[in-house]
């Protein structure tokens, strides 16, 4: 007892002489890197006995068994995806213990991302007939396209039919909003006109990062797709599980500067990226609506 208070004493000495101003670790915080007594003996038994062959086996003694029976996860991809929106939740749901994961293209042949990088997909939404979770990323000009696309829709609607997990990533969330499913769903969505499209579609803006309505799932933009692939897995394996898929990214952003959201950009930088946003946007837009009107005559 004696020397943990003189190793206490000379810690906050040394941290009062530097005027270090670290935060001190809580003793919540160091029992939490503490094993219980069980813990320990389970960590034992799983080193000496471990291996490759089985290591599905030794993760369920530690992280037990899931809530759901997900078998397979499709990723749409198309021409003009963002690359993030697909990798992000790609690499975090990837890590499910038993499941088979696939990008899934519009159309046979690899695709090319809204970054010009190419990208070949396992396999295409005519091969596919069912899914447990299917994740739908964004892009921009391609985006657009798919939220006037039909046959992609109804085969969006007919994976949601049998789906434990329905998701969007960004702007991702305009073609599952187009799909009418999110109709009277609270969702979130990339800053860019969020509230005008997910009104557009139905739904509910809730602004944040990500969200969940029963079985459907949206993010905002690009980054925030990690996020809520991190909720998804941890709604199915628990936090022990997610945690141990955090350490493997060794996810925990510190960002150089405050920003990344409307809140936290200054003004003329928030004004700047939504004109540029709409030079782009609205053309597109309104070509595609001319297009739809005149199918119709």
């Amino acid at each position: 007892m004696k020397k943990e208070i003189i190793y206490l004493l000379l810690v906050l000495f040394t941290m009062i002489s530097c005027n270090n101003v670290k935060k001190i670790e809580t003793e919540q915080d160091k029992s939490a890197r503490k094993l219980s007594v069980q813990d320990s003996l389970t960590a034992e038994q799983i080193s000496k006995e471990f291996t490759p062959e089985g290591h599905y086996e030794a993760m369920e003694q530690v992280f037990g068994k899931p809530r759901y029976n997900i078998k397979t996860i499709g990723i749409l991809v198309y021409d003009g995806v963002n690359s993030l929106d697909v990798m992000g939740p790609r690499y975090v749901l990837g890590q499910a213990m038993g499941v088979k994961t696939m990008l899934i293209g519009v159309k046979k042949g690899s695709i090319k991302t809204v970054k010009k990088i190419e990208l070949v997909p396992d396999t295409t939404i005519d091969q596919v007939e069912q899914l447990d979770i299917l994740v739908i990323p964004g892009g921009f000009k391609g985006t657009i396209e798919a939220t006037y696309d039909e046959k992609l829709h109804q085969w969006i609607r007919k994976m949601d039919e049998n789906t434990t997990y329905t998701a969007g990533v960004c702007t991702g969330v305009w073609i599952l909003g187009a799909t009418g499913l999110l109709k009277d769903k609270k969702a979130t969505v990339n800053w860019y006109r969020a509230n005008e499209m997910l009104h557009k579609y139905g739904a509910t803006f809730t602004n944040d990062r990500f969200t969940q309505d029963g079985k459907y799932w949206t993010s905002a933009g690009v980054t925030a797709g990690i996020d809520m692939a991190l909720a998804i897995m941890n709604d199915i394996y628990g936090e022990a599980y997610t945690q141990a898929i955090m350490l493997d990214m060794e996810y925990n952003p510190n960002p150089p500067i405050q920003g990344g959201s409307i809140e936290k950009t200054k003004p003329i930088v928030l004004q700047m990226m939504k004109t540029m946003y709409d030079s782009g946007f609205l053309p597109i837009v309104d070509s595609l609506e001319t297009q739809k009107r005149n199918r119709k005559y």
